[in-house]
This record gives structure tokens, C-alpha cells and sequence, in this order.
């Protein structure tokens, strides 16, 4: 795993989208603080992250759904 805004972006994006505990979650927060200056490729899903990105995407979504976000 190496540093990459863009694929930092994209991971935590598509996490906090898919890991979210719902509108009033800190998640969704993050979320929402986000998209004011990301705004992804509609085709963007877990299918079409980088390596690089899939990895940071797969380790977020452990942290949030063990609770430790």
C-alpha cells in the first residue's frame, strides 16, 4: 500500500458509502464531508479500485464495521 490521494478518496468514498451506520452515523458525516470536494466517475465500484486503492478500501471497511472508525 503506497499514499495516493486519488485512491484514498475513491476507497474511503466507496467505505463509507457501503459501511455507514445511517444518516445520523459519524460515517455518514464523513460522507458528506467528502463529496463537497470528490466527486467520483459513476462508473466507480469495487470492481474498477486500483490495488492500492482496494486494499486501503477493504482496510477501512474492517475498521468501521468492527466499530473502531
Amino acid at each position: 500500500m503506497y499514499f495516493d490521494r486519488f485512491d484514498i478518496c475513491e476507497a474511503y468514498f466507496l467505505a463509507l458509502s457501503h459501511c455507514h451506520g445511517g444518516q445520523w452515523s459519524r460515517e455518514y458525516a464523513r460522507l458528506c464531508k467528502l463529496g463537497q470536494y470528490f466527486r467520483p466517475a459513476p462508473s466507480l465500484s469495487v470492481d474498477t479500485l486500483s490495488d492500492n486503492a482496494r486494499v486501503i478500501y477493504d482496510n477501512a471497511c474492517a475498521r468501521m464495521l468492527s466499530g473502531a472508525a
